[in-house]
């Protein structure tokens, strides 16, 4: 096992180095999708970054540029306050990612591409990652980091409590708005190699498996990212040495975490709510013996 591992740190370092990079940002913005309770906005986008790569090389273009410029619009759409509309903003949401996924089918339908291109561009395939992707993973991962670690206060308090950040005198729509640029950003660098369904993983699954463990803010931000790059890793690992399909292994690894960390949830509350019974049974008989003495 470690000669397999071994060997594929030296084989593929490109798809090592730009598969902790894209695991450890997109953990660390998914725990604050799930905090605004924006978990399909996750998908969304992914599906929207997924359509500007078919369209960069089905049109000659930059890929990333094309991914960049649909979020971009979608995400400054999406900022749009629906609470006063009788479109809920998953509803518009919703409608995106059909439109986006039917337009990716459209565009390679017409592309000329072969079956492997087609399923490379649709899905993504991690282990395909070259020094030029990393390259560009890289110049949008560092910046975004850096943005999210500055913001990390405003942004925290406009998602937990929109109401009484913006009483405070925080400017909520610049922050929220400046959160999903951001996330968008990321989601674009990524989803040429990553695709749609390993970035949505990263964003939801490997957040939903340490907010079950873990209780404080920084705590879960930590499980995040472990449990993403350690399945990144496992799943690079078994893709090499099993000749399975990358993405979707370490998709399968992070929802193993995520029902490990659901398991472990379910052993403490089942032990807890014993030892309750435990300590209050000792407590009626300490009184029945008080009473009859």
């Amino acid at each position: 096992m470690f000669s397999d591992l071994a060997d594929l740190f030296t084989m593929f370092p490109a798809p090592v180095v730009a598969g902790i990079a894209v695991a450890a940002i997109s953990s660390l913005l998914g725990v604050f999708v799930i905090l605004k309770r924006v978990v399909f906005i996750g998908i969304a986008l992914s599906e929207v970054a997924a359509c500007g790569v078919a369209a960069g090389l089905v049109l000659g273009l930059s890929p990333f540029a094309c991914a960049c410029v649909l979020t971009t619009l979608v995400v400054a759409a999406l900022a749009y306050p629906f609470e006063t509309e009788r479109i809920p903003r998953d509803a518009v949401l919703g409608v995106v990612f059909v439109l986006a996924s039917a337009a990716s089918i459209l565009l390679v339908s017409r592309s000329g591409f072969g079956l492997n291109e087609v399923r490379s561009l649709l899905y993504g395939d991690l282990i395909l990652a070259s020094w030029s992707d990393v390259g560009v993973i890289l110049g949008v991962v560092v910046p975004v980091a850096a943005y999210f670690l500055a913001s990390f206060r405003p942004t925290l308090y406009t998602f937990l409590d929109r109401e009484t950040a913006r009483a405070s005198g925080l400017r909520v729509t610049l922050w929220e708005l400046g959160f999903f640029l951001a996330l968008g950003l990321a989601v674009s660098a990524a989803s040429k190699i990553a695709g749609a369904l390993l970035v949505f993983c990263y964003l939801v699954v490997a957040p939903s498996a340490a907010l079950l463990i873990a209780r404080r803010l920084w705590a879960v931000m930590l499980g995040s990212a472990v449990v993403a790059v350690f399945a990144t890793l496992g799943g690079l690992y078994l893709s090499f040495s099993r000749d399975l399909p990358t993405n979707q292994t370490v998709a399968a690894l992070a929802c193993v975490a995520f029902g490990g960390a659901a398991a472990w949830r379910v052993i403490r509350f089942v032990m807890a709510r014993a030892r309750g019974t435990a300590e209050g049974s000792v407590e009626g008989e300490r009184r029945c013996s008080a009473d009859t003495g």
